[in-house]
């Protein structure tokens, strides 16, 4: 019997918990639904083609499997959903020097919190009221510092809290837009007051790409390139303003499609992966492996030349943003011919006949295949030989003429699931009498 088959996993992406529908076939006596290594919560078959199963703990990216009795199914890509906590504002934005100020961040995702940062330093204490409100003691500091929240998705992003009296320039009231880009480039314009005679503009420690100070109340600025959240500060000859944040923006690199999704396990074909977000990559991996080239057609395209490789693997796009969701790519075995020769044909009875099969990879593939061949000499013998550069050679000696011509073939068992079996087109052996 064939393995399972699974060609759809509705939803794709979900968070653990979730109940997925596989359809498939061949999945009647499931043993078992894996999504990567990891068995799944539960699971109910429906019957022959369904299945239903419960998301396990996980993270990324991982191939989804069916197991029976009769194998394992190919792998789907499922990925898990995780969403990083998002902070909205915080009361009060300022405090004293010396710590001690219970302030309330409104936001969302904060379930499960394990830490709220003041700068790099941890709050005094925090209390989770629900998933959209935390309140935590500030701790003692001064300047300006980004409140952060972190949680098993992430960390959220950045709102500026002042420790009182520790600011001796001007005064920044708020930044728009407050985020772009991590390329920067774009303008943002400071409003604020005591900005007259500015001397810098910084984007966290990197000075500002250009500014223009229109007035005592108003600068415009050009942001230069950047990751997370900054505290943007205007230097005068008074000091250095507040901070308020200011976030940069970065698109992970993200794949919709890679066409064809399957190919000879030499590897050798071109694919074309379809996404978003493919500028400036730096690699392409089908599983761990490097692609053996790749060309970026664009934003949304690129061409990758598949290495050798078994199984099914996930196709990732890294890029300085970070690495893409994986999509599935199955290498097949390649497909091999075999050929048989038998020296001297005809022979007679007694004397040694010389058989040789010779098993070729099919263009494109390449390689040598390994494994055994089974000769079969038409008078009820056989003989296993193993192959020694894709050659297996072996002599047998006919004790008697019974229905000559006798059929003859040789039949390729490989050793690994690089290669596919094949067996030698139909021929005969002419037996003569002494």
């Amino acid at each position: 019997m064939a393995p399972p088959t699974i060609s759809v996993i509705a939803p794709s992406t979900a968070s653990p918990g979730t109940t997925v529908q596989i359809t498939g076939s061949g999945l009647t006596g499931a043993t078992a639904v894996r999504f990567g290594t990891t068995d799944a919560t539960s699971f109910t078959v429906i019957g022959g083609t369904v299945i239903r199963a419960v998301v396990p703990s996980g993270t990324g990216t991982v191939l989804v499997t069916v197991v029976t009795p009769n194998g394992t199914s190919n792998g789907l890509a499922f990925t898990y959903a995780t969403t990083a906590p998002a902070i909205a504002s915080i009361a009060p934005t300022s405090g004293p020097a010396t710590g001690g100020t219970t302030v309330q961040i409104v936001g969302s995702g904060f379930t499960g919190t394990t830490a709220v940062k003041f700068g790099s330093t941890d709050a005094t204490s925090f209390t989770v009221v629900g998933d959209t409100v935390i309140r935590a003691v500030a701790p003692p500091g001064t300047g300006t510092v980004l409140v952060t929240v972190v949680t098993p998705g992430g960390t959220s992003n950045g709102v500026a809290y002042t420790y009182a009296g520790s600011t001796t320039g001007g005064t920044i009231a708020n930044v728009v837009p407050s985020s772009g880009p991590s390329t920067g480039g774009n303008t943002v314009q400071i409003a604020g007051s005591g900005l007259t005679g500015a001397t810098a503009v910084k984007f966290g420690t990197t000075d500002a790409t250009s500014f223009t100070v229109i007035g005592d109340t108003v600068i415009r600025a050009v942001a230069p390139p950047g990751t997370g959240t900054v505290l943007v500060t205007v230097v005068t000859p008074s000091g250095t303003s507040n901070g308020v944040a200011y976030t940069y923006t970065t698109v992970r690199p993200t794949i919709v499609a890679v066409v064809p999704s399957t190919g000879s396990s030499t590897g050798g074909n071109t694919v074309q992966i379809a996404g978003s977000g493919l500028t400036g990559t730096t690699a392409v991996k089908f599983g761990t492996t490097d692609a053996t080239s790749f060309t970026v057609v664009g934003d949304t395209v690129i061409r990758a030349v598949v290495p050798a490789g078994t199984g099914t693997v996930l196709v990732t796009v890294v890029t300085p943003n970070g690495t893409s969701n994986g999509a599935a790519y199955t290498y097949a075995p390649a497909p091999t011919t075999t050929t048989l020769t038998d020296l001297p044909d005809p022979s007679v009875v007694g004397a040694p006949v010389t058989f040789t099969a010779t098993v070729t990879p099919v263009a494109p593939a390449t390689g040598v295949p390994t494994g055994t061949v089974v000769f079969a000499f038409g008078d009820g013998n056989t003989a296993a030989v193993a192959l020694a550069g894709g050659v297996a050679t072996t002599t047998h000696i006919y004790t008697a003429v019974t229905a000559s011509p006798v059929p003859i073939s040789a039949t390729y068992a490989p050793d690994t699931n690089v290669f596919a079996g094949s067996t030698s087109p139909a021929a005969t052996h002419t037996v003569n009498p002494v």
